[in-house]
């Protein structure tokens, strides 16, 4: 793999995913209203504008973080995080409250460990943010994965939730290759040498062994399509759907958000992935409708 590292085309990279990630965010989004429901199933998309989530605004942090630093500076993302959280996005409870004490001075390093009674979140919010930091690595995989641990902490300190995070960003790693994207087996494959042993681990080999499964509905209730919204829950799926549709973002979004389950995320992580790739940009209509970026994200209007 060999790809351009300076950083202006790192950040055109990663506002490339996080423009894919918004659009999947904000249109998975519109499929909780049970009016849409009969448009899913159609696949046709309701009347814009879209708005997207926390999903989107936490993403946003990190491509913000990045253009500033190059890398992830913890208690610079989690300031970003708590300075531009919006409520009313759809954060988790657990994250609301922690996001609201750092912005009151609390420390993280002390509130996210000691959420669910000192376990950590396992959520798979981590992981729904974090495709633009693989899209910014997308020269070094190993690098992305770093990055992405690093990057979970401040909110999610859970072994499946690091994990999580860890695997999207190393399969947007892989799809930013500039040579084109990799196969499906090559992107998983790449992902899962990655991963440490765990259930996130184990599900994406299990993700492997079913890319010939042609029934996205089976899929999901083997490996979990982010109902219970935890990473483990979560990943393996998306990347399942990511992998199959490398270069095509509008299979990629219909195939995954049709099972259901957590859509919003599913779709942002999906859409983050396909959209690291120059040929996995979403469609320019879908662009149109969804909401814009903050003016505070570097460069939002990169070409």
């Amino acid at each position: 793999m060999i790809a351009d590292s300076s950083s202006g085309r790192r950040l055109g990279r990663a506002l490339a995913s996080l423009r894919g990630l918004s659009v999947g965010d904000a249109l998975g989004s519109q499929f909780f209203v049970p009016a849409n429901y009969p448009l899913l199933k159609r696949r046709e998309v309701p009347p814009g504008p879209w708005q997207w989530t926390d999903d989107t605004e936490m993403a946003c942090s990190v491509v913000a973080v990045l253009a500033a630093h190059h890398r992830i500076d913890q208690d610079e993302l989690a300031r970003a995080f708590a300075e531009h959280h919006d409520f009313d996005r759809g954060y988790g409870p657990a994250v609301n409250r922690l996001l609201r004490l750092v912005r009151e001075g609390g420390d993280w390093r002390l509130l996210a460990p000691a959420l669910f009674n000192g376990q950590g979140s396992w959520g798979n919010g981590a992981a729904m943010r974090i495709a633009p930091l693989g899209a910014w690595y997308a020269d070094d995989p190993e690098q992305a994965t770093h990055q992405a641990e690093i990057s979970a902490y401040p909110t999610h300190q859970h072994r499946e939730a690091v994990c999580g995070a860890m695997a999207v960003a190393a399969a947007a790693a892989f799809a930013a290759d500039p040579a084109g994207p990799p196969s499906a087996e090559a992107l998983l494959d790449g992902v899962i040498a990655l991963v440490p042993k765990s259930a996130v681990a184990a599900g994406l080999r299990r993700a492997r062994d079913m890319l010939d499964y042609g029934d996205a509905g089976t899929v999901a209730a083997v490996l979990g399509c982010g109902r219970r919204t935890t990473a483990h829950d979560t990943v393996p799926f998306a990347l399942w759907s990511a992998a199959r549709s490398l270069g095509d973002h509008e299979q990629a979004f219909w195939t995954t958000a049709q099972v259901g389950g957590d859509v919003d995320t599913t779709c942002a992580i999906v859409g983050g992935v396909i959209a690291s790739g120059e040929a996995g940009a979403p469609p320019e209509e879908w662009v149109r409708q969804t909401e814009e970026l903050p003016e505070w994200v570097p460069g939002r209007s990169f070409p």
